[in-house]
């Protein structure tokens, strides 16, 4: 006797429990919908990210976060090539440190909280979209929804399964940590250091944490099999072994391309990575993940899914087209973008692009508006 399976049905299904799903949940639960929050992974788990959450980030997330921050960021080291160096003290926060593990837990904690389900260590797959509901399996066990929300970063499955894959490129990043008993704490304990000009299409970083380090580097795809050396450079810089690095890992940066992705189709919903919403410069996401989450939930919440892709553009493009902008000036004149950056004033437009008190650099007035000026022009030219 065949026994047919009971399938499940939900308002909303989340797929992918990092910040943009989940803070999606907590929007929606807030809000009296049934949700299911689902991801592959058991958490706590580990992400490769830089784990910086920006002053703008803050204003956008769903949640209180003091109790997962390691560190407070308030001077920014801008390095070019390894040689020229300069250092900049906001007089207010500029960053908010933490580490993925922690913060995607302490997430989905808060949306169980608010009264979605949260399940881990299940995987969605079987992705089927039809006109009035999405059906999937959780772990196997069939489910139904009226809305799917994707969130399942870079490689997810339900970008591919509603047709929404197109328009995104790819960069890639590869990072590690460092013990503070190999460093001068003194020196980077509240100090993001930037390394420009190197790997091609992005930069080296060292971010502080709790109890380490952690450094990395990011560029453009065709990287790739370049980032250990890279990596192993910016270690040295920094006077650590590259064997000394330890929690090696790589990942996609996904980033779109204005106008050309699409992060909503009839039923389906693109948040964080898996909409492609990395910040092309910075290679950052939280803020995007943020933004698109609260903008995802108002439209479920409304019935109107249709407005998403409009609002999320209103949201993001302005600063992604000055993102896009910068980063092939930095791609072709990195020293050039280096004498912008250390020069009068601009340092106070981009702690306000940081914090959110500045939407775009055309906001720049006096001695900053020159400097910013050339980086536009020298991104245009052609060669």
């Amino acid at each position: 006797m065949r026994v047919e399976r009971l399938m499940e049905r939900w308002d909303v299904l989340i797929a992918g429990a990092g910040p943009a799903g989940s803070a999606t949940a907590i929007h929606l639960a807030r809000g009296g919908v049934r949700v299911l929050l689902a991801d592959r992974a058991r958490f706590p788990r580990d992400k490769p990210c830089g784990g910086g959450v920006t002053g703008r980030a803050l204003r956008q997330a769903p949640c209180e976060l003091t109790p997962v921050v390691e560190r407070v960021v308030d001077t920014f080291e801008l390095r070019l090539g390894y040689k020229r160096s300069f250092r900049r003290t906001s007089r207010e926060p500029l960053i908010l440190m933490t580490q993925r593990r922690r913060l995607d837990a302490y997430l989905a904690e808060q949306a169980a909280r608010a009264g979605a389900t949260f399940r881990d260590g299940v995987r969605v797959a079987d992705v089927e979209v039809g006109p009035d509901e999405v059906t999937a399996t959780v772990d196997g066990e069939p489910v139904a929804a009226a809305v799917l929300v994707g969130a399942d970063g870079a490689n997810g499955v339900v970008a591919k399964a509603a047709g929404l894959d197109a328009g995104i490129v790819r960069g890639v990043a590869l990072e590690g940590n460092v013990a503070w008993e190999l460093l001068d704490r003194e020196r980077y304990a509240r100090t993001a250091v930037v390394e420009l000009g190197s790997p091609r299409g992005g930069y080296g970083w060292l971010f502080p944490k709790g109890d380490h380090a952690n450094l990395g580097v990011g560029g453009w795809s065709s990287e790739g099999p370049n980032l250990r050396d890279h990596l192993a450079v910016l270690a040295h810089a920094h006077g650590v072994a590259p064997a000394a690095l330890t929690d090696l890992r790589g990942h996609r940066l996904p980033m779109r391309r204005i106008g050309a992705a699409t992060p909503a189709a009839g039923n389906v919903l693109l948040v964080g990575d898996a909409a492609g919403l990395v910040d092309p410069l910075s290679g950052d996401g939280i803020y995007e993940a943020f933004t698109s989450a609260r903008l995802a939930a108002e439209a479920i919440l409304a019935g109107d899914l249709g407005r998403y892709q409009d609002a999320l553009a209103g949201a993001l493009d302005g600063h992604a087209s000055a993102s896009w902008t910068a980063k092939s000036a930095l791609d072709r004149h990195p020293h050039i973008c280096f004498w912008a950056a250390r020069s009068p004033g601009v340092f106070g437009v981009v702690s306000g692009l940081l914090r959110g008190d500045v939407r775009h650099p055309n906001e720049a007035r006096g001695l900053a508006r020159p400097p910013l000026r050339l980086v536009a022009r020298v991104a245009r030219r052609r060669s």
